[in-house]
């Protein structure tokens, strides 16, 4: 496989399409490379329009949703960020390459592990990996000026809001399958919340979002 122009592939039939325009986010994908966070048994799949398996149940999303996310986050240099839904790390590496520094939570040990050992071959040295449930954020690095959950969750809980700046956005999957929308949430102000509907999309559910959904009023 001719790993560069496979990437080139991705980033003009699937990506653009989809109305990723961002120059500094299309760049990015060149130079992240995907494959190096991608199994092993999967590696000729990096480039593909679909989700990858991390095993476990866990998967990589499709390269158009993580680089749509990207771009309505729209991610500063001097940005906290936190991601919850580690998988193999390849997110978080997009995201540390135009942040200041990122927290990523993963629930997995074992993915966490590998996550930690991707970023690092990779050279990415301003992610923290946490090992721990992130459903409702992770409150003792925050608050944060952008969030994205790499995963649906059948609602947003309060305290995953409390946790972002004033000014700052959470980019997340909202509803339950076959109906989800990704959404862009921004803090206007304390307590006060915008939110803007951006696709109509289907990914798995976090972990632990699953259960808790008939909890949610």
């Amino acid at each position: 496989m001719n790993i560069e122009q496979a990437r080139f592939n991705m980033i003009e039939q699937q990506i653009r399409p989809w109305d990723v325009l961002d120059p500094q986010v299309l760049d990015l994908l060149f130079v992240v490379k995907r494959e190096d966070f991608t199994p092993p048994a999967y590696r000729n799949l990096a480039f593909a329009d679909m989700e990858i398996p991390l095993g476990d149940g866990q998967v990589m999303l499709a390269p158009k949703i993580e680089a749509k996310l990207l771009q309505e986050l729209g991610i500063k240099k001097t940005d906290k960020v936190l991601e919850i839904g580690t998988g193999s790390g390849y997110m978080a590496a997009l995201l540390a390459a135009r942040a200041e520094h990122v927290v990523t939570v993963e629930c997995r040990p074992a993915l966490a592990a590998q996550a930690r050992t991707n970023l690092e071959n990779a050279g990415v040295n301003n992610v923290t990996v946490e090992v721990g449930d992130g459903i409702n954020g992770w409150s003792s690095r925050g608050p944060y000026d952008a969030i994205v959950v790499s995963g649906a969750l059948a609602s947003v809980p309060p305290a995953l809001l409390a946790q972002i700046r004033v000014g700052g956005r959470l980019a997340v999957v909202v509803g339950e399958a076959p109906v989800m929308e990704a959404q862009l949430i921004t803090c206007t102000g304390e307590g006060a919340f915008q939110t803007v509907n951006l696709f109509e999309t289907v990914v798995p559910a976090l972990t632990g979002a699953e259960a808790k959904s008939s909890f949610s009023f």
